[in-house]
């Protein structure tokens, strides 16, 4: 509420006004890529410090679905997929019975009691890849390994 007249910092309150509306309305503009690709080479790097090793979060397609907050990740040897993307995707009767043990899964050990076969398609290639089922806290909705 304003109190005290018609002026802002100075301003006349119909010009603050203006002038909000301009900016909180503003258009983000989006520039694509020509060919789409990002390519770095060694000479991008000259002057970095790379202290870490970070993994790749990724969208990827999954039969007809594609599925967003895929972890990319070299140091794990298994594939996990949450229960509750296969329940979206009205893939539950796929599953296929299993027990193991993944030791050093979110900082504890899970037992996922399911797995499922799914077709992966990326750039052109589709490859039918085994996943582990696991139902609990997870941040990604499936996670991508070397097994």
């Amino acid at each position: 509420m304003i109190f005290g007249g018609e002026e802002v910092n100075g301003m006349i309150f119909s010009a603050a006004k203006k002038i909000k509306i301009s900016i909180t309305h503003g258009k983000r503009i989006r520039e694509t890529l020509e060919d789409g690709e990002i390519t770095f080479t060694d000479e991008d790097v000259n002057g970095l410090l790379l202290l870490h090793n970070d993994a790749l979060v990724i969208s990827l397609n999954i039969l007809d679905f594609k599925i967003k907050r895929v972890l990319a990740d070299l140091e794990i040897s298994t594939n996990i997929i949450h229960w509750r993307v296969l329940e979206q995707a009205k893939l539950t009767g796929n599953i296929l019975p299993a027990i193991k043990l993944l030791a050093g899964f979110n900082l504890i050990s899970v037992t996922p009691r399911e797995e499922i076969l799914l077709p992966m398609h990326s750039e052109g290639i589709t490859k039918t890849t085994l996943f582990d089922v696991v139902n609990g806290n997870m941040g990604y909705n499936l996670i991508l390994g070397r097994p």
